[in-house]
């Protein structure tokens, strides 16, 4: 022992890097066998391999810069997942839990500290600040069940993130009082910080946004568009501190803002998560549990009851805060649990804090935090850590629960013999057929497709790639499977299982409607052709034939800039519509679609029709921010022309012929969309038609071509060229 002692504790940055991985790696291993949240395995790891534990790893420069890059991520991350219309509609609670959070606990440990432990006033509200604030250890936990957008998750962040701004802004001006900050004490050091701070944020919101659809728009690579992102958070956290605000505060504003730029389904946002939780804040957890000395605890019964006083107080004021504001909602019991289990622990904002308070001097020689305080606020990290984590894992298995016993509800649709209202049937049947011919816009098929599919079924995607049997085939089809191999580590990289087929054929439109039947499909999402020079008609070859010869939902796709910088999405509806099978198929696809992207939906069409989407989407996609305006006839398509700008996404809800929904006017749709549309993103939707479906009588003797025009049309319109 005395051998290997004499090794300890270890220097070496690679043997470092490789003790923290095996802890990263094997933590979670032995706790999820003890039942217990792997966070705390990381925490009581640090303690064990720190300098006051077993001093096998030192706290070298490492833990410092992944430590502060993990906290950053924890607070960005929480920015990013924030459903932000529901913050707007929940303003009011927001602003209430919040200052809950942060004066309850304020008051009681200072009362605390000033009465019980004999602190100095100004030692008593450094410490009321510290214990007001708390940091979103436990947050992971909430990422694995996959509850960021639970409505007591949401008041949990945001309210954190109040408590944690006044708190901040409280030791400011502490720090003041003391000349702290550049010897500005009083009025002056006010105004100059709120002037700060305002600059900062209203530059922040003007900026980012510039930066995020300038740099999305025209770099699609990977590793680019990560490294963007991180540039901007770093950017944002050091502008933060350079105006005397810890960065965590400017983390969390640039996650806030570049929320709605990075769905929560997209390749980018599953990067962000991966790399961040699988090093990043692991790194900052096991650098936090380095800090704590257990042993100070035995050295000292007046440090335990440090310790004690400090963390029953704190962690009851958080209590406190969470249960009565849950009353106030009128939330259940298991909502407030996890609003206290999310705000009760500490972490590396709280030794920022007691750091800011070492340097204050109240007189030559005697600061503000003694070693007391500094080894009772260390010890309280590791309490509340624990507290937290335990709290979050037991409320998230509760909610999960609650959800999983509650029954879906589907709104009730008329139906149009009877008169009367039925109930809508959920549709599981999801399985969506990527249709993908062209390099240019294959990428952003894929990212409709996933932000448009169910993630709680969790069904892998279909890519086909059809290729004329002629003398190329043999060419095109390399040209194919290089796409396919393209987009399915696209999928991979959003954790999509995807299957792929290259298929050989001698009419395009059979060979998908074949392979849809192989497939079990659902539904097809394709582009629309994009190479104008070699077929000039709107449909191009094969659409036509393929809707026609297929009853199930069709969405043609046209995009001159990347999905995830559309700012509006507005749905032309015909008439009817909501007596199609298909309607509530495409309803719930476009209202992912919105939810995904956080941007606007305006539907236009009848006001009957409205009003049973807006019963849609106020019971299946409340956060979606939707707007309804009548349309009372489809001629006037042409007049929202006008109205569609470059970042906006123009959907129209089209029919097939013979159907409940379908209208002459609709024959002029190809020359409307070419005339008054061109240039704009589009998709086209034709919806589910059931009864008797032509595919599944399909076979590959019968002829499925399917003439654009009819006979009697191309007579009208020939008779009428003669007399013109």
């Amino acid at each position: 022992m005395t051998i290997l002692a004499s090794y300890l504790p270890i220097t070496d940055p690679t043997l470092i890097f490789f003790v923290v991985l095996l802890i990263i790696l094997f933590a979670p291993i032995i706790m999820s066998k003890l039942r217990i949240p792997h966070i705390i395995g990381m925490v009581l790891a640090g303690v064990m391999i720190g300098q006051y534990g077993f001093d096998i790893l030192e706290r070298d420069i490492s833990f410092e810069i992944f430590g502060s890059v993990g906290l950053y991520y924890i607070m960005f991350l929480a920015g990013l997942e924030m459903d932000l219309e529901s913050v707007k509609r929940n303003s009011n609670q927001f602003l209430v839990f919040g200052l809950l959070t942060c004066f309850v606990p304020l008051v009681l440990t200072y009362i605390m500290a000033s009465t019980m432990l004999g602190y100095s006033h100004p030692a008593a509200f450094l410490l009321g600040c510290i214990m007001a604030s708390n940091t979103l250890v436990a947050y992971p936990i909430i990422s694995r069940y996959g509850l960021q957008k639970h409505p007591s998750v949401q008041l949990s962040v945001g309210s954190s993130m109040i408590s944690l701004s006044l708190s901040l802004v409280m030791i400011a001006a502490l720090s003041a009082a003391f000349g702290g900050y550049n010897d500005t004490p009083g009025i002056l050091f006010w105004l100059w910080f709120i002037l700060r701070l305002a600059l900062f944020i209203i530059g922040s919101i003007w900026l980012i946004p510039h930066l995020a659809r300038y740099f999305l728009r025209r770099y699609s690579d990977a590793v680019m568009q990560y490294i963007f992102v991180l540039a901007i958070m770093f950017l944002s956290a050091a502008l933060s501190a350079a105006i005397g605000l810890e960065g965590i505060f400017g983390a969390f504003l640039s996650g806030l803002i570049l929320n709605r730029y990075i769905p929560k389904v997209s390749a980018l946002m599953n990067r962000i998560e991966f790399i961040g939780n699988a090093l990043f804040i692991p790194y900052f957890l096991i650098g936090v549990g380095m800090l704590i000395n257990v042993r100070t605890v035995f050295t000292s019964w007046h440090v335990a009851w440090v310790v004690l006083l400090i963390a029953f107080f704190g962690t009851f004021g958080k209590a406190l805060a969470a249960y009565i504001s849950s009353l106030l909602f009128r939330l259940p019991q298991r909502d407030g649990n996890m609003m206290f289990g999310l705000t009760s622990a500490h972490a590396a904002g709280a030794i920022a804090m007691v750091m800011v308070g070492m340097r204050l001097e109240l007189s030559p020689g005697v600061y503000l935090v003694n070693d007391n305080m500094l080894n009772g606020v260390v010890m309280m990290i590791l309490v509340t850590c624990v507290i937290s984590t335990l709290m979050t894992d037991h409320a998230s298995r509760q909610i999960i629960l609650a959800q999983n016993r509650d029954s879906l509800s589907y709104p009730e649709i008329p139906s149009p013999e009877s008169g009367t209202t039925t109930t809508a049937p959920p549709v599981d049947d999801e399985k969506i057929l990527l249709c993908v011919k062209y390099h240019e816009i294959a990428p952003q098929l894929l990212s409709m497709a996933l932000l448009t599919r169910n993630q709680r079924l969790n069904r892998g995607l279909v890519a086909l790639n059809v290729v004329y049997d002629d003398e190329k085939s043999a060419r095109n089809r390399d040209t194919g499977l290089q796409l396919l191999e393209q987009l399915q580590r696209q999928a991979a990289a959003a954790e999509v299982g995807m299957q792929t087929q290259v298929r050989l054929a001698s009419n395009i439109a059979n060979g998908i409607k074949h392979a849809f039947r192989e497939f079990n499909c659902s539904e097809i999402v394709m582009g629309m052709h994009v190479h104008t020079e070699r077929n000039p008609k709107f449909w191009g070859d094969f659409i036509q034939s393929l809707y026609n010869g297929l009853n199930r939902q069709i969405m043609l796709i046209r995009f001159v800039q990347p999905l995830n910088t559309l700012r509006r999405i507005q749905v032309a509806v015909p008439s009817r519509a909501e007596f199609e099978p298909g309607f509530h198929r495409w309803l719930e696809r476009i209202s992912r679609l919105a939810g995904q992207l956080d941007c606007r939906i305006q539907f236009h069409g009848r006001q009957e029709s409205l009003v049973l989407i807006a019963e849609y989407i106020n019971n299946r996609h409340p956060s979606v921010r939707a707007e309804y305006t009548p349309m009372v006839h489809w001629n006037e398509l042409p007049r929202l022309a006008s109205t569609i700008q470059e970042d906006h996404l123009f959907v129209v809800v089209t029919a097939r012929k013979g159907t409940i929904s379908y209208k002459n006017a609709l024959e002029r749709l190809p020359d409307e969309l070419q005339q008054y549309f061109s240039g704009k993103n589009l998709m086209i939707i034709f919806p589910d038609q059931y009864g008797d479906p032509k595919e599944d009588h399909m076979s590959f003797t019968e002829a499925q071509h399917h003439e654009e025009t009819s006979l009697y049309t191309m007579i009208s319109q020939l008779i009428h060229r003669k007399r013109g």
